[in-house]
């Protein structure tokens, strides 16, 4: 099947979205679907504003037209809701193209936080985008219900999974070079040192040992000045942050507005076990449906979840890990999809509505 796959997340930007796309195409074109992926590196670009590291295309309307035109694809899925997810709907809807979409990230909370932007309005603009999908992907039963609840239809499970070749099992913490000899326990994060992280949250734990952060974001400067005691590493290629991960004596996840938190993972692939409040994304990748927790400890203490955690065998987060598969994720990928140029019934009632 020829799939063209719009997103304004990709390479070389690092974060859980472009692993997961990037780790997508692998897998759907290992199953012998041809895919074209529409991305900002192929536009002219600008900084996102207060984002940085995140580059936007400029005006992509035309130049996507011309390659969704050569290519022809059978199936579209657009994956985010930037400039170029919002070009790709147009071209979509102007040519009663039926296609999918995925919620990825919870943008209205990132703007809420960082411009008090009201949920209310950025929910409602990100229910008018993913209007005439004919299947809006989720992570998470969580944010499933919570989407029906604010009105979004045509909701589709869709999970993801980890490379347990790349983040392999180490059965104890192991020295990683780089970090030099920390006093012990070491206590990681990984991300966005960003305003939806809730990374204070972790930073402000009166716990014993060292913490660590690996990434780089907009609050990256500020944070560095007031907890210089951490061990800030920036952003590493995902060979040493293997090495990081397996380091590690606890990964503390902090978000409480992620929709997944494919990071976690990466982690207990490791066997590094994972401390998290219950909320989505913790609930999905520690929880199972009778309710019992594996690989980690989720509590709303966060400093006690972490004492908890660091309880947990490794063995049992790489356990836990296995449990996710790419070639699994991609077969939900593919089940989800849509013929781009069947007739949906009222098509073009509801392009009429989506153009509105």
């Amino acid at each position: 099947m020829k799939i063209a796959l719009i997103t304004d997340a990709w390479l070389p930007q690092v974060n859980g979205v472009v692993t997961t796309l990037v780790e997508l195409v692998r897998e759907l074109e290992a199953l012998g679907h041809q895919v074209e992926v529409v991305h900002p590196g192929l536009f002219k670009t600008r900084p996102c504003p207060g984002y940085a590291g995140i580059d936007l295309a400029v005006r992509p309307k035309a130049l996507l037209r011309e390659k969704l035109d050569k290519f022809a694809p059978e199936a579209v899925h657009i994956a985010t809701e930037g400039p170029l997810g919002w070009a790709a709907r147009s071209y979509c809807v102007k040519r009663g193209l039926r296609f999918t979409t995925a919620f990825h990230t919870k943008f209205p909370e990132i703007l809420n936080a960082a411009l008090k932007i009201p949920l209310s309005w950025g929910y409602a603009l990100f229910r008018h985008f993913h209007k005439p999908s004919a299947g809006v992907m989720v992570p998470t039963q969580g944010v499933l219900r919570m989407l029906e609840k604010r009105g979004f239809r045509n909701l589709r499970n869709w999970t993801h999974g980890v490379d347990t070749q790349l983040f392999s099992y180490q059965p104890e913490a192991r020295l990683y070079p780089r970090m030099g000899t920390l006093v012990r326990p070491v206590s990681l994060f990984v991300g966005r040192v960003s305003y939806e992280k809730n990374i204070e949250a972790f930073l402000g734990l009166d716990i014993p040992g060292t913490k660590v952060v690996c990434g780089v974001g907009p609050l990256e400067a500020s944070l560095k000045e007031r907890y210089p005691q951490v061990r800030w590493l920036g952003v590493l290629p995902r060979d040493e942050l293997a090495r990081v991960y397996a380091a590690a004596d606890v990964f503390v996840f902090p978000s409480r507005s992620e929709t997944f938190g494919l990071v976690m993972l990466e982690a207990m692939a490791c066997g590094t076990p994972v401390a998290a409040y219950p909320v989505d994304g913790p609930l999905e990748v520690l929880g199972k449906p009778d309710g019992s927790c594996h690989g980690g400890v989720m509590q709303d203490d966060l400093k006690q979840a972490c004492y908890s955690a660091m309880a947990v065998p490794r063995h049992a987060a790489r356990a836990r890990a296995l449990d996710f598969s790419w070639l699994q994720a991609a077969r939900l990928f593919e089940g989800n999809l849509v013929s781009a140029h069947e007739k949906a019934r009222g098509g073009e009632l509801l392009a009429a509505q989506a153009r509105a």
